[in-house]
């Protein structure tokens, strides 16, 4: 990870009062990969698992790094270092004080799926009316998101966050350092079970996000009942496909399939067949509507909105339509991915690819077979696994035409190329770790 920062003069100031250490030279960034260290910037030497960044001191030095902060002893450095208990919780701080310099709106946003996909579309819908600071790439963590504070400016009139979670406690750790004034929570579903244990322990942490906000407001998906269940302690607006809320909606389906939204009685379109993306809107048009955006600013930014990278994302190769997913999977987010699919207009084949899910468990095997039911309730053309888990996925399948597991991406590819057909559809979702995206990237070069 890596950020410029764009006031360094201010930065220096913000770092000397929080840490007491002054800067020897101007920091011009900050970076906690040596291999992105550019001249000018503070390493933040951070000991993981796997690696430990202190073991890179020399070569950042040697990359024209000004300052390193450590929490191990280091002797015989090239530039300045800076040690204390906790390198994370230091930057943690210094952002904090960094964000408390300036009062605008904070929304943070949480859930087990669809947090950037939501983030992307309120930044976009939001732009109509603020300059809008907000999470870039998977700056979600306890030190991504520090960073991302730091690239926070007096010119920006509101801030979006995204924050993620793998383990009890993570949202509190980041609210802590944003003081969010703002609140959405997407939804609270099966995932990172591994770190978590069990759903209840992910309500919880999801839920410190509305506990912080005794000052703020929450906005409630009522349409989640884990979420509807979580004390609010401050203000609250609720928005989902139910009457009994602030902002009620519904869903129509047009002729082509696409879907349009009445939201609090206003029609909005949303150009697309993908049911995960109208649940977005619907959350986002609430959230929009009690920052004072119109409706008219809220249509036509829905209207030319385009996904992020990976995340339902519509490519097509001149023969076939392939929706790339790639981003990463749970089975709530692999069962809305299915009803995309399905929902697509046309005839062709549809045919779903399909990676491991990681970080479930002992409810791997469970969700996985899942996965397999809703293959078959889909009634898809063919369905192709890839990986240790998707082993059962494959197992329950009867419906499909074809369906085949895999041990390697090339025979994958080498039978999903000898039944593709023009005007197909083909799905290709897995976690982060199996690297789907290559998959897609070979089917567009067919």
């Amino acid at each position: 990870m890596r950020i410029n920062l764009p006031h360094p003069i201010e930065f220096a100031k913000i770092w000397e009062q929080v840490t007491g250490v002054a800067l020897n030279k101007s920091v011009r960034g900050i970076v906690t990969d040596s291999r992105e260290v550019h001249p000018g910037d503070l390493y933040i030497a951070i000991s993981g698992d796997r690696v430990d960044g202190h073991t890179f001191i020399k070569d950042v030095f040697e990359k024209g790094a000004v300052c390193a902060l450590i929490n191990s002893e280091i002797e015989n450095a090239d530039g300045q270092l800076i040690k204390v208990d906790n390198s994370v919780v230091t930057i943690g701080k210094v952002a904090k004080a960094w964000r408390n310099q300036i009062d605008i709106p904070v929304m943070g946003i949480t859930g087990s799926n669809g947090k950037t996909s939501t983030k992307e579309l309120l930044k976009h819908i939001l732009s109509a009316q603020f300059n809008i600071h907000a999470t870039e790439g998977n700056f979600n963590t306890s030190i991504g998101l520090p960073l991302t504070l730091l690239r926070l400016t007096k010119e920006n009139t509101m801030s979006i966050l995204e924050m993620g979670a793998n383990q009890p406690g993570d949202i509190a750790q980041l609210c802590e350092i944003a003081l969010p004034t703002h609140g959405l929570i997407t939804n609270i579903a099966p995932a990172h079970l591994e770190g978590f244990g069990t759903i209840e322990a992910v309500a919880k942490t999801k839920g410190e996000l509305f506990a912080c906000l005794a000052k703020g407001t929450s906005f409630i998906n009522a349409a989640d009942y884990r979420v509807g269940a979580l004390e609010i302690l401050g203000d609250a607006v609720s928005f989902g496909l139910t009457p009994e809320c602030d902002y009620p909606a519904d869903i129509h389906h047009e002729n082509d399939g696409a879907i349009t939204l009445t939201v609090d009685a206003e029609e909005i379109p949303t150009h697309s067949v993908n049911l995960t993306f109208a649940k977005n809107v619907i959350a986002c048009a609430a959230i929009a509507r009690t920052f004072g955006l119109s409706w008219d600013e809220i249509r036509i930014n829905v209207a030319s909105f385009q996904p992020p990278k990976g995340r339902c994302e519509v490519k097509n190769n001149g023969s076939i339509t392939i929706i790339d997913d790639t981003y990463n999977a749970n089975l709530e987010s692999t069962v809305a991915a299915i009803d995309y699919l399905k929902a697509f207009s046309g005839n062709g084949q549809r045919i779903f690819v399909f990676g491991d899910m990681f970080e479930l468990g002992d409810l791997s095997q469970d969700q996985h077979r899942r996965v397999g039911e809703k293959c078959n309730e889909a009634e898809l053309s063919a369905v192709f696994t890839i990986g240790e888990e998707t082993v059962t996925t494959d197992a329950i399948i009867t419906y499909s035409e074809y369906h085949e597991h895999f041990d390697n991406k090339d025979d994958l590819l080498t039978s999903l190329k000898s039944i593709i057909k023009d005007g197909d559809k083909v799905l290709v979702k897995g976690s982060r770790g199996m690297k789907m995206e290559t998959i897609v990237e070979a089917m567009l070069a067919v």
